[in-house]
């Protein structure tokens, strides 16, 4: 065995049949994941520039696709917009971009806007997705009559009227609500461990899959271990939906299925009903899962070490973006037909 990991890969091969993982260093082919209609293929070295390096470098951020089906990537140094196919065809870099946390992209009147969590930088962001100029910041509002000895934001979501809501998710785990003009309207919750407070309000995103839509919040580092929530979008709890996840980063709707990257090192599809219908790229080495040092001579095809944020595409593909010092994303590629019956 060349390390550990490549046991660990071929441990995996044995108990769950799955193809076998390539180290990054080798010649990768495609490794198949997840379970039924949630099920995918791997698209080895998608994203690296033509000598085959990572081109975000070190990243904890996010992913968001656009309408034109454009691939938007946050990391320590900005912005980066690839084609669906791996090509860089844009960025978006320096102090007024970096670290962007959490991202979501919304289709508005004048164009299509990206809004931003910064949690180095104390502050929300919008900006157009195709200019990157900055349209509005939403710094610690002052209004809410809050003395907070810190500010720092981790997850950012936009309801349907366009009111904004801003987690400080490593900071007070109190979430702000702003109008769409960033007008401070109030906040909700608080951190501890009980029902109705966060422990790490890490992700959050607009769940569509009801009427009237919600909030789902990541609440990351709740003990025993991390769950999601759902609130309303007037800050009213609703109740807790799935609990025993690890530590979940962040979610992303599409239809009725929801995608939660869990830092431990895999990935989480839940159903309408919430159950987890898929598990994809799990590292069974905890080592490794839920670590940030990982070379990317060291990456395993398939599997996962720091999984941060992801997206779907309009074919339903996922792209999914590790916590990694070396910078990686990935494009896994839903396989057609899977999960349905021969007649």
């Amino acid at each position: 065995m060349k390390n550990r990991s490549t046991f660990v890969a071929l441990a995996l091969v044995l108990a769950f049949g799955l193809a076998l993982p390539a180290l990054a260093s080798d010649k990768a082919h495609p490794v198949r994941m997840g379970s039924g209609v949630m099920t995918f293929d791997t698209v080895p070295g998608w994203g690296l520039a033509p000598d085959g390096k990572s081109v975000i470098g070190p990243c904890h951020g996010s992913v968001v696709v656009d309408s034109d089906g454009s691939i938007y990537t946050s990391s320590h140094a900005g912005v980066f917009v690839f084609s669906p196919e791996g090509k860089l065809i844009r960025s978006f870099l320096g102090d007024k971009y970096s670290d962007i946390h959490d991202m979501k992209i919304r289709d508005e009147a004048d164009g299509e806007f990206i809004y931003g969590a910064r949690n180095v930088s104390a502050e929300g962001i919008k900006f157009h997705s195709r200019t990157g100029e900055i349209v509005l910041k939403l710094p610690f509002p002052k209004e809410s009559g809050l003395a907070l000895k810190q500010f720092s934001p981790t997850a950012i979501t936009v309801a349907p009227n366009g009111d904004i809501f801003l987690s400080d998710g490593y900071a007070s785990n109190h979430i702000f609500k702003f109008d769409r003009t960033g007008k401070y309207l109030m906040h909700f919750g608080k951190k501890g461990n009980g029902l109705k407070e966060f422990n790490t309000a890490h992700g959050m995103t607009l769940d569509t899959r009801y009427t009237p839509p919600r909030l789902l919040i990541c609440d990351r580092n709740h003990q025993p271990k991390g769950r999601l929530l759902h609130y309303s979008l007037d800050g009213e709890f609703i109740g807790e939906v799935v609990t025993g996840l690890g530590m979940p980063t962040s979610a992303v709707v599409q239809g009725d299925y929801v995608s939660v990257p869990d830092l431990h090192g895999r990935l989480v599809i839940l159903d309408k009903t919430n159950t987890i219908v898929a598990v994809l790229g799990y590292n069974a080495d905890p080592a490794r899962g839920g670590n940030y040092n990982i070379p990317q001579a060291e990456w395993i095809e398939g599997v996962f070490s720091g999984t941060h944020g992801s997206s779907w595409d309009r074919d339903g593909n996922l792209y999914v973006q590790d916590w990694n010092v070396s910078g990686r994303i990935m494009k896994l590629v839903r396989v057609p037909g899977a999960g349905k019956q021969s007649p």
